[in-house]
């Protein structure tokens, strides 16, 4: 491991910023040039690619790479900031779904399909940040991108709950999809947990935590 030439799969931990994770391993290892190939919400976990020295240049490829998500979602309620760390701003009652209507909902978003990014998001517009205005109470017109999903599993439901699996394409916005997909199915929706567990083949199970990357870079230069 020693060198300053490497491809690093972290998983995420929950509240920490994927820069936070730059800057910790920045830090471990003394390497000046780290960044990050994909952006995870705080509230998000899973695998998060970190580029060292000369890998930085191949961000764009590592962020081309596909994706898989396994993402718990809420019905019946609209959240500010799509995910559970907002505030609801609206509600709508949830009506008896059956797996037929949800797998149904599902196909209408496989495919290349068209997406409004999301107020709370780390997208530029005219130089400015959304989440930043958001933040301030303000919202600007976005135009929607192409995206693609190139497949959703149904794991699991109950009464006012689905738990997904979705395989996509750059630039996918998981809460946006949920919601999307709640209003298929008459209803509001935000995301509770979301976890990702693929970035082409570099997978969750071979994910290091940020202590047992801290401990194998110290073992190494022992």
């Amino acid at each position: 491991m020693i060198g300053t030439e490497h491809i690093i799969n972290i998983n995420k931990p929950m509240e920490w910023t994927s820069f936070d994770v730059v800057k910790k391993i920045r830090s471990a290892t003394r390497i000046k040039k780290v960044g990050h190939a994909g952006t995870l919400d705080p509230f998000a976990t899973g695998v998060l690619i970190v580029l060292t020295g000369k890998n930085t240049k191949r961000q764009s490829e590592f962020m081309a790479m596909p994706k898989t998500y396994v993402a718990e979602i809420k019905l019946g309620h609209l959240m500010d900031t799509g995910d559970r760390t907002g505030k609801i701003i609206e509600s709508l009652p949830v009506p008896k779904l059956d797996e037929e209507q949800i797998i149904a909902a599902l196909d209408v978003f496989q495919g290349e399909i068209q997406q409004i990014p999301p107020m709370y998001s780390a997208k530029k517009i005219k130089g400015q940040t959304l989440y930043k205005l958001a933040r301030q109470g303000k919202s600007v017109e976005r135009q929607p991108s192409t995206i693609t999903i190139h497949s959703i599993e149904l794991l699991s439901f109950d009464d006012d709950r689905l738990s997904l699996k979705v395989n996509c394409g750059r630039g996918t916005y998981i809460r946006v999809l949920a919601e999307d997909i709640a209003r298929e199915l008459g209803t509001l929706a935000y995301v509770e947990e979301l976890t990702r567990t693929a970035i082409g083949n570099y997978r969750i199970e071979d994910a290091l935590s940020i202590p047992e990357f801290i401990e194998n870079w110290k073992s190494s230069a022992a």
